[in-house]
């Protein structure tokens, strides 16, 4: 059974995107954001989103507001990191090494990919 607190849809995803680039918001400035032609149903859809996404920890919710004002629980690059982590236990039995190997073949790095990576495998050593 998977953990819910790792499943992500793509709609959570855009909201947890949103409260990353612009930080904390309320549901409104999210619905604005994600709906631009917003009817009454999207900012009732955003309210359930952000509900799930609370619920699954991946939100916090400050209500000493009458607009409760919502921001993500984690920084992205945490975020991502569970998620490549979890995404490598359930492919490889917790390697990443697959994973890493794939991504480099699959395509060209840049220059400054290559010595990025060759300094995190240095640091590893």
């Amino acid at each position: 059974m998977r953990d819910p607190r790792q499943s992500v849809t793509e709609t959570e995803l855009s909201i947890l995107e949103f409260l990353w680039d612009t930080g904390p918001s309320t549901k409104r400035a999210i619905a604005d954001a994600l709906y631009p032609a917003q009817r009454d149903s999207d900012v009732a859809t955003v309210q359930k989103l952000l509900q799930r996404l609370e619920a699954k920890g991946h939100v916090a919710r400050d209500r000493s507001l009458m607009a409760h004002v919502f921001s993500a629980a984690a920084p992205k690059n945490e975020f991502v990191g569970r998620q490549l982590e979890a995404f490598a236990e359930k492919l490889s039995g917790g390697s990443l090494a697959p994973l890493v190997m794939h991504l480099v073949e699959g395509r060209r790095l840049t220059k400054r990919e290559r010595n990025k990576l060759r300094a995190l495998l240095d640091e590893e050593a």
